[in-house]
């Protein structure tokens, strides 16, 4: 059943509370939508590259630290073939959120990389 709304002389309209939004309480609402926006986003396909290169670093110069350039460059380029056949690479740019892309990317060595992926 629907409240009948008894007017009184001399009372003042007020406006209808459901349609007035305060500009903060949008303002908040539309950084929280763009920073959960942002966390779902993945990773490009040209990221994935970067992070594997990125990975493949990691692993040479942990395995090899006093390696030459020639070795490490070898080294690298077999750490990268490897991973390109990889399921998890592969999926990579569906799975991957840009969180985790740029933890990864910070990361100093391979064990923390790999953490930022779990």
């Amino acid at each position: 059943m629907r409240a009948i709304r008894v007017h009184h002389a001399g009372a003042r309209s007020v406006p209808a509370l459901a349609c007035a939004v305060p500009p903060s309480t949008a303002l908040v609402a539309g950084c929280v939508l763009a920073l959960c926006v942002s966390c779902k986003t993945k990773a490009s396909a040209a990221q994935c590259d970067q992070m594997l290169d990125r990975y493949a670093a990691l692993v040479v110069t942990e395995k090899y630290p006093d390696a030459a350039a020639p070795q490490i460059d070898a080294e690298r380029t077999r750490e990268k073939s490897e991973a390109h056949g990889d399921d998890a690479f592969k999926n990579c740019s569906s799975e991957v959120s840009q969180n985790e892309l740029e933890c990864a990317m910070r990361s100093t060595n391979a064990d923390a990389f790999l953490k930022c992926l779990e």
